[in-house]
C-alpha cells in the first residue's frame, strides 16, 4: 500500500498535468500534517522557480525554523539543485523521493549534509515522467536548464 504522504504529491503533480504543466508534486509534513503542497507551476506562473518542493514551501506559508527541522519533504522526483539549496537551508532533515531514474537530483549533496534521503522508486512516479519526457522533451529541458 501506498504511503498517503507520497499518495498527496501524486496528486499535486498530476494536478501540474492537467493544467499544461510539467508532473512533479511535492508536500511538506510536520509532526504527521501536510502544512504545505504544491506543484510545478513554472508553466502555468511564467516562473523560474515554482518547482514542486518550492510551490510546497510556499503554500506552508512562513515557518519558525524549528517546524522545518521537525518536518519531512515528499517529492515525486529527485530535487534539484534549488530544491535541495533549499532543503538544507531551512534545515529539513528527511526528504522521501517518489523516483530517481528519469532524473537524479542532489542526493549526495543532501546525504553529505545530514539529510535522511529515502528514495521509493515509485512506478506511478516513474511512469508519470516518463511519458512526460517522451511527449514533451523540450519543456522538460527547459525546467532542468539545460
Amino acid at each position: 500500500m501506498k504511503d498517503k504522504f507520497l499518495k498527496a504529491a501524486i496528486e499535486e503533480a498530476q494536478k501540474g498535468l492537467e493544467e499544461g504543466g510539467i508532473p512533479i508534486g511535492s508536500v511538506i509534513v510536520h509532526k504527521g500534517k501536510i502544512i504545505g503542497r504544491g506543484h510545478n507551476k513554472r508553466v502555468q506562473e511564467g516562473s523560474v522557480v515554482l518547482h514542486g518542493e518550492m510551490d510546497a514551501l510556499e503554500n506552508a506559508g512562513r515557518q519558525k525554523a524549528a517546524v522545518y527541522r521537525e518536518s519531512v519533504l515528499y517529492t515525486t522526483l529527485s530535487p534539484c539543485p534549488m530544491c535541495s539549496g533549499t532543503v538544507l537551508l531551512y534545515g529539513i532533515p528527511k526528504v522521501i523521493i517518489g523516483e530517481n531514474k528519469t532524473f537524479m537530483g542532489e542526493e549526495e549533496l543532501l546525504r553529505s549534509r545530514g539529510v535522511e534521503v529515502v528514495v521509493l522508486n515509485d512506478e506511478e512516479c516513474i511512469k508519470m515522467m516518463a511519458d512526460f519526457i517522451d511527449k514533451k522533451p523540450e519543456l522538460w529541458n527547459e525546467d532542468i536548464g539545460v
